[in-house]
Protein backbone atom coordinates (compact mmCIF):
# COMPACT_ATOMS: atom_id res chain seq x y z
CA UNK A 1 0.00 0.00 0.00
CA UNK A 2 1.28 3.48 -0.89
CA UNK A 3 1.82 5.25 2.42
CA UNK A 4 2.04 8.66 0.71
CA UNK A 5 -1.43 8.29 -0.84
CA UNK A 6 -3.34 10.06 2.00
CA UNK A 7 -0.94 13.00 1.81
CA UNK A 8 -1.35 13.23 -1.97
CA UNK A 9 -5.13 13.15 -1.61
CA UNK A 10 -5.12 15.94 0.98
CA UNK A 11 -2.80 18.14 -1.09
CA UNK A 12 -4.88 17.62 -4.21
CA UNK A 13 -8.08 18.27 -2.27
CA UNK A 14 -6.63 21.53 -0.94
CA UNK A 15 -6.04 22.77 -4.48
CA UNK A 16 -9.51 21.58 -5.48
CA UNK A 17 -11.04 23.64 -2.67
CA UNK A 18 -9.36 26.71 -4.15
CA UNK A 19 -10.95 25.86 -7.49
CA UNK A 20 -14.36 25.38 -5.85
CA UNK A 21 -14.03 28.76 -4.12
CA UNK A 22 -13.22 30.43 -7.43
CA UNK A 23 -16.19 28.66 -8.99
CA UNK A 24 -18.58 29.97 -6.35
CA UNK A 25 -17.11 33.47 -6.67
CA UNK A 26 -17.64 33.43 -10.43
CA UNK A 27 -21.22 32.18 -10.22
CA UNK A 28 -22.49 34.66 -7.61
CA UNK A 29 -20.72 37.84 -8.79
CA UNK A 30 -21.59 40.24 -11.60
CA UNK A 31 -18.24 41.05 -13.18
CA UNK A 32 -18.04 38.60 -16.05
CA UNK A 33 -18.00 41.32 -18.71
CA UNK A 34 -17.88 45.13 -18.81
CA UNK A 35 -19.71 46.98 -21.60
CA UNK A 36 -18.95 50.52 -22.71
CA UNK A 37 -20.73 52.82 -25.17
CA UNK A 38 -18.90 55.08 -27.55
CA UNK A 39 -18.24 58.49 -25.99
CA UNK A 40 -19.32 61.34 -28.26
CA UNK A 41 -18.31 64.23 -26.00
CA UNK A 42 -16.52 64.71 -22.72
CA UNK A 43 -17.58 66.68 -19.63
CA UNK A 44 -20.84 64.70 -19.74
CA UNK A 45 -22.24 61.53 -18.25
CA UNK A 46 -22.21 58.11 -19.86
CA UNK A 47 -23.45 54.69 -18.82
CA UNK A 48 -21.13 51.71 -18.50
CA UNK A 49 -22.37 48.27 -17.50
CA UNK A 50 -21.07 45.07 -16.01
CA UNK A 51 -23.02 41.84 -15.71
CA UNK A 52 -22.83 38.23 -14.67
CA UNK A 53 -25.00 35.16 -14.95
CA UNK A 54 -27.97 36.62 -13.12
CA UNK A 55 -28.11 40.40 -13.30
CA UNK A 56 -26.88 43.56 -14.99
CA UNK A 57 -25.45 46.60 -13.21
CA UNK A 58 -25.39 50.00 -14.91
CA UNK A 59 -23.20 52.83 -13.66
CA UNK A 60 -23.58 56.48 -14.65
CA UNK A 61 -20.10 57.97 -14.91
CA UNK A 62 -19.06 61.57 -15.44
CA UNK A 63 -16.51 61.59 -18.23
CA UNK A 64 -13.53 63.86 -18.49
CA UNK A 65 -11.15 64.06 -21.40
CA UNK A 66 -8.79 61.10 -21.57
CA UNK A 67 -5.86 60.05 -23.66
CA UNK A 68 -6.13 59.46 -27.41
CA UNK A 69 -6.43 55.68 -26.94
CA UNK A 70 -9.21 55.88 -24.33
CA UNK A 71 -12.45 56.54 -26.17
CA UNK A 72 -14.86 54.46 -24.14
CA UNK A 73 -16.95 55.18 -21.08
CA UNK A 74 -15.17 54.42 -17.88
CA UNK A 75 -13.29 52.74 -16.41
CA UNK A 76 -16.07 51.15 -14.40
CA UNK A 77 -14.16 51.83 -11.17
CA UNK A 78 -14.86 55.59 -11.43
CA UNK A 79 -17.44 56.93 -8.96
CA UNK A 80 -21.02 57.28 -10.13
CA UNK A 81 -24.64 56.27 -9.60
CA UNK A 82 -24.90 52.49 -9.51
CA UNK A 83 -28.03 50.39 -10.07
CA UNK A 84 -28.46 46.67 -10.60
CA UNK A 85 -31.36 44.62 -11.95
CA UNK A 86 -31.84 40.89 -12.31
CA UNK A 87 -32.42 39.70 -15.84
CA UNK A 88 -36.09 39.78 -16.69
CA UNK A 89 -36.27 36.09 -17.60
CA UNK A 90 -35.11 35.23 -14.05
CA UNK A 91 -37.63 37.56 -12.37
CA UNK A 92 -40.94 37.29 -14.27
CA UNK A 93 -43.44 39.99 -13.45
CA UNK A 94 -40.85 42.58 -12.45
CA UNK A 95 -40.14 45.63 -14.57
CA UNK A 96 -36.47 45.84 -15.39
CA UNK A 97 -34.83 48.27 -17.79
CA UNK A 98 -32.14 45.90 -18.96
CA UNK A 99 -31.24 45.24 -22.55
CA UNK A 100 -33.65 42.32 -22.77
CA UNK A 101 -34.22 42.86 -26.48
CA UNK A 102 -30.55 42.67 -27.34
CA UNK A 103 -29.47 40.13 -24.74
CA UNK A 104 -29.65 36.62 -26.12
CA UNK A 105 -32.10 35.11 -23.67
CA UNK A 106 -31.22 31.57 -24.63
CA UNK A 107 -27.52 32.26 -24.12
CA UNK A 108 -28.06 33.76 -20.68
CA UNK A 109 -30.30 30.96 -19.44
CA UNK A 110 -27.98 28.29 -20.86
CA UNK A 111 -24.87 29.81 -19.25
CA UNK A 112 -26.60 30.07 -15.86
CA UNK A 113 -28.02 26.52 -16.03
CA UNK A 114 -24.68 24.98 -16.98
CA UNK A 115 -22.97 26.90 -14.18
CA UNK A 116 -25.49 25.49 -11.70
CA UNK A 117 -24.65 21.98 -12.91
CA UNK A 118 -20.98 22.79 -12.32
CA UNK A 119 -21.69 23.90 -8.75
CA UNK A 120 -23.74 20.76 -8.14
CA UNK A 121 -20.97 18.47 -9.40
CA UNK A 122 -18.43 20.31 -7.22
CA UNK A 123 -20.60 19.93 -4.11
CA UNK A 124 -21.18 16.20 -4.69
CA UNK A 125 -17.47 15.67 -5.31
CA UNK A 126 -16.58 17.44 -2.07
CA UNK A 127 -19.06 15.31 -0.12
CA UNK A 128 -17.52 12.15 -1.57
CA UNK A 129 -13.99 13.21 -0.61
CA UNK A 130 -15.03 14.14 2.93
CA UNK A 131 -16.78 10.78 3.35
CA UNK A 132 -13.64 9.00 2.17
CA UNK A 133 -11.71 10.75 4.95
CA UNK A 134 -14.12 9.96 7.77
CA UNK A 135 -15.13 6.43 6.83
CA UNK A 136 -11.85 5.33 5.23
CA UNK A 137 -13.69 4.55 2.03
CA UNK A 138 -11.09 5.14 -0.65
CA UNK A 139 -13.40 3.92 -3.39
CA UNK A 140 -15.30 7.23 -3.12
CA UNK A 141 -12.29 9.09 -4.49
CA UNK A 142 -12.90 7.77 -8.00
CA UNK A 143 -16.45 9.18 -8.39
CA UNK A 144 -15.30 12.36 -6.62
CA UNK A 145 -12.59 12.87 -9.22
CA UNK A 146 -15.11 12.43 -12.03
CA UNK A 147 -17.51 14.92 -10.43
CA UNK A 148 -14.73 17.52 -10.20
CA UNK A 149 -13.76 16.90 -13.81
CA UNK A 150 -17.38 17.33 -14.90
CA UNK A 151 -17.60 20.53 -12.83
CA UNK A 152 -14.59 21.94 -14.65
CA UNK A 153 -16.00 21.02 -18.05
CA UNK A 154 -19.37 22.58 -17.24
CA UNK A 155 -17.93 25.90 -16.09
CA UNK A 156 -15.72 26.25 -19.18
CA UNK A 157 -18.77 25.55 -21.37
CA UNK A 158 -20.61 28.27 -19.45
CA UNK A 159 -17.67 30.60 -20.07
CA UNK A 160 -17.79 29.93 -23.80
CA UNK A 161 -21.57 30.47 -23.92
CA UNK A 162 -21.15 33.78 -22.12
CA UNK A 163 -18.33 34.79 -24.47
CA UNK A 164 -20.51 34.12 -27.51
CA UNK A 165 -23.35 36.07 -25.91
CA UNK A 166 -21.15 39.12 -25.36
CA UNK A 167 -19.78 38.96 -28.89
CA UNK A 168 -23.23 38.79 -30.43
CA UNK A 169 -24.42 41.56 -28.16
CA UNK A 170 -21.64 43.89 -29.30
CA UNK A 171 -22.21 43.00 -32.97
CA UNK A 172 -25.93 43.76 -32.69
CA UNK A 173 -27.11 47.08 -34.13
CA UNK A 174 -29.85 47.34 -31.49
CA UNK A 175 -27.47 48.13 -28.65
CA UNK A 176 -25.42 51.18 -27.72
CA UNK A 177 -22.52 49.10 -26.41
CA UNK A 178 -19.52 49.25 -28.71
CA UNK A 179 -16.67 48.03 -26.52
CA UNK A 180 -16.33 45.20 -24.04
CA UNK A 181 -13.79 43.58 -21.76
CA UNK A 182 -13.86 40.56 -19.50
CA UNK A 183 -13.46 41.17 -15.80
CA UNK A 184 -12.39 39.28 -12.68
CA UNK A 185 -15.45 37.02 -12.39
CA UNK A 186 -14.65 35.71 -15.87
CA UNK A 187 -11.05 35.12 -14.77
CA UNK A 188 -12.28 33.25 -11.68
CA UNK A 189 -14.39 30.95 -13.86
CA UNK A 190 -11.46 30.18 -16.19
CA UNK A 191 -9.11 29.57 -13.24
CA UNK A 192 -11.62 27.26 -11.57
CA UNK A 193 -11.83 25.20 -14.77
CA UNK A 194 -8.06 24.70 -14.83
CA UNK A 195 -7.88 23.69 -11.16
CA UNK A 196 -10.96 21.46 -11.10
CA UNK A 197 -10.25 19.69 -14.36
CA UNK A 198 -6.54 19.02 -13.78
CA UNK A 199 -6.89 18.18 -10.07
CA UNK A 200 -9.90 15.99 -10.84
CA UNK A 201 -7.78 13.95 -13.23
CA UNK A 202 -4.94 13.96 -10.69
CA UNK A 203 -7.25 12.68 -7.98
CA UNK A 204 -8.37 9.89 -10.30
CA UNK A 205 -4.77 8.82 -10.90
CA UNK A 206 -4.11 8.84 -7.16
CA UNK A 207 -7.23 6.76 -6.47
CA UNK A 208 -6.35 4.09 -9.03
CA UNK A 209 -4.66 0.98 -7.63
CA UNK A 210 -0.89 0.94 -7.93
CA UNK A 211 0.42 -1.15 -10.77
CA UNK A 212 2.96 -3.83 -9.80
CA UNK A 213 6.52 -2.63 -10.29
CA UNK A 214 7.93 -6.15 -10.63
CA UNK A 215 6.44 -9.11 -12.54
CA UNK A 216 6.40 -11.32 -9.44
CA UNK A 217 4.43 -8.90 -7.22
CA UNK A 218 1.14 -10.09 -8.64
CA UNK A 219 2.01 -13.71 -7.95
CA UNK A 220 3.13 -12.95 -4.40
CA UNK A 221 -0.09 -11.05 -3.64
CA UNK A 222 -2.31 -13.79 -4.99
CA UNK A 223 -4.32 -15.86 -2.53
CA UNK A 224 -3.09 -19.45 -2.09
CA UNK A 225 -5.15 -22.21 -3.62
CA UNK A 226 -6.96 -24.61 -1.30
Amino acid sequence: MDESKPLKVRLTFSVILVGVSLLFAAVVTDHWAVLNPKVQSYNATCEAAHFGLWRLCIKTIFMQEQGPKEKGCGPISLPGEHRCSYFKHFTPGQSSKVFEATTQKEYSISAAAIAIFSVGFAIIGTICVLLSFTKKRDYLLKPASMFYTFAGLCIIISVEVMRQSVKRMIDSKETAWTEYSYSWSFACACSSFVLLFLCGLGLLLIALPRFPQNPWETCMDAEPEH
